[in-house]
C-alpha cells in the first residue's frame, strides 16, 4: 500500500520530467513537500486530447459515474491485479492513467527512496467527476503491486513505479492488447538501487508541522 509519500525535489530537478503545460501558479508557488497525505492536492502528469499536461488532483479517486460525491468512498490505492475488473478503476485504467512524481514513500517507520535521491514516477489513475450542478472535481489514486524483497518485510503491497523512458506508452489511451502490453510495468520492481531508511521517531509519527500545503 502507499498511504504517504514525499516530493522534496526542487522544481528545477522536476521540470525536465514534467513535459507538458504547467498549471497556473506552479512556478511561483511550488515548494518541496516532505509529507503528502490522502485527501491533499498532488502533482501529476497526464495525457488528454493528445497533449501532455501537468495538473493537480486530490488524492483519493472519485469515479465519474458516482451521483453524489459525498456518498462514495475515495480509494487512495488500486490493486494492479484487478484494475480491469473493478468498476471504479476500469475506465481510468483504459483512458486516464497518470504519473505522480515522488522522491520517497513511507512504510512502517521507513522512508523508501532511490539510492541516488532522484525523483521517480508512481503509477496512477485519475478521474474527472462532474456534479449535477456542473461542479468538477479531479481526483487520483496510486496503483499498487506485490512487494519486492526490500518492501516485503514492511508491507504486503508497494506502489508500482514506472521506469524512466516509458512515460508516453504509459500515458497513451489504449485497450485490449495495448493495455496488456502495459502490465509488465506493474510488476514488482528491482530493489537493487533503492534504500529503506528508518525514520527518526518524531518523523515516524508523521510530524504535524510538516503538513502545510503549498497550493
Amino acid at each position: 500500500m502507499c498511504g504517504r509519500y514525499s516530493l522534496t525535489s526542487q522544481l528545477d530537478r522536476l521540470l525536465p520530467r514534467l513535459k507538458g503545460a504547467l498549471p497556473q501558479g506552479l512556478l511561483e508557488h511550488y515548494r518541496p513537500r516532505p509529507l503528502i497525505r490522502p485527501g491533499e492536492p498532488v502533482l501529476l502528469l497526464r495525457r488528454e486530447h493528445a497533449r501532455n499536461r501537468v495538473d493537480l488532483a486530490l488524492w483519493g479517486l472519485l469515479p465519474a459515474w458516482v451521483k453524489e460525491a459525498s456518498s462514495h468512498g475515495r480509494p487512495i490505492n488500486a490493486r494492479a491485479e484487478t484494475l480491469a475488473q473493478k468498476a471504479s478503476f476500469r475506465g481510468p485504467w483504459r483512458h486516464h492513467r497518470c504519473l505522480i512524481p515522488a522522491d520517497g514513500f513511507f512504510e512502517k517507520g521507513h522512508r523508501i527512496r532511490r539510492r541516488d535521491g532522484a525523483p521517480f514516477w508512481l503509477a496512477g489513475l485519475w478521474e474527472r467527476w462532474i456534479g449535477a450542478d456542473g461542479t468538477e472535481l479531479e481526483t487520483c489514486c496510486v496503483i499498487t503491486t506485490a512487494p519486492n524483497a526490500l518492501i516485503a518485510t514492511l508491507h504486503d503491497r508497494m506502489p508500482a513505479v514506472i521506469p524512466e523512458g516509458l512515460e508516453q506508452p504509459w500515458l497513451a489511451a489504449g485497450d485490449g492488447a495495448e493495455l496488456r502490453a502495459l502490465e509488465p510495468m506493474l510488476e514488482p520492481w528491482d530493489p537493487a538501487e533503492w534504500l529503506a531508511e528508518p525514520l527518526p521517531k518524531p518523523q515516524a509519527r508523521l510530524d504535524q508541522s510538516q503538513l502545510e500545503l503549498p497550493w
